[in-house]
């Protein structure tokens, strides 16, 4: 650990984001070939802004936390690492909308997932010093505005399926609880609250890979 820290600002959290953004490249590459190949052009699409995304947010959290910079530009960092999460959630939605729920129900869905984004973002860009309760908040509202589409998922999609949206959901509503309370916090810097949250964000975005992959690449 004392040989990273000379190189990364916080090396647990770097090197697992940055773990994250290498896995977020090979399932963009294995998503879009799949897709190129066995499905349409609605799933190439969707799964490249998914892939996309996922990319995005791990690269930006891997910088955040592993360059040794000034504060000004660590606050920038911040901020793009923090908005990052709400992109990712939008690209998250992204493969569900525009294939199993393709029509009223996807369209409606991805245009108030976007709002709340666009809402986020603009507390993130004007107010990064907000608590962070307000910004899990919105998070967790994000991820689970699903389930006001609960009726055409269930008819949509088979239990196999509708168990890893779940499991996805689960895992980052943990993670992002973790994060709000900062707890638990057994060894900081190691695996401390922070470092967990990001366990919990890799479980998550690597159940919804699984999901699109594994059944959404066939509807």
């Amino acid at each position: 650990m004392c040989i990273c820290e000379k190189f990364l600002r916080e090396p647990v959290n770097a090197i697992s984001h940055g773990a994250g953004a290498v896995g977020a490249i090979a399932a963009l590459t294995l998503m879009v070939i799949s897709a190129a190949l066995y499905a349409d052009v609605w799933h190439v699409v969707s799964f490249s802004i998914f892939g996309g995304t996922l990319i995005l947010m791990y690269a930006s959290s891997c910088l955040y936390h592993a360059l040794k910079i000034s504060d000004r530009a660590l606050t920038v960092f911040r901020r793009i690492d923090h908005i990052m999460i709400f992109v990712v959630i939008v690209g998250s939605y992204t493969p569900l909308c525009l294939v199993p729920l393709r029509g009223a129900w996807g369209w409606s869905l991805l245009g108030a997932v976007w709002a709340i984004a666009c809402a986020g973002i603009f507390i993130k860009i004007l107010f990064m010093g907000a608590p962070r309760w307000i910004s899990t908040v919105i998070y967790l509202v994000m991820g689970w505005l699903c389930v006001i589409a609960a009726y055409p998922l269930v008819k949509n999609l088979e239990p196999g399926a509708l168990m890893w949206l779940a499991a996805g959901g689960l895992f980052y509503t943990v993670g992002a609880v973790i994060y709000s309370l900062k707890r638990p916090n057994p060894f900081p810097r190691i695996l401390g609250f922070h470092e967990i949250w990001h366990c919990f964000v890799i479980l998550g975005s690597a159940s919804h890979f699984w999901l699109s992959f594994k059944y959404l690449m066939y509807i």
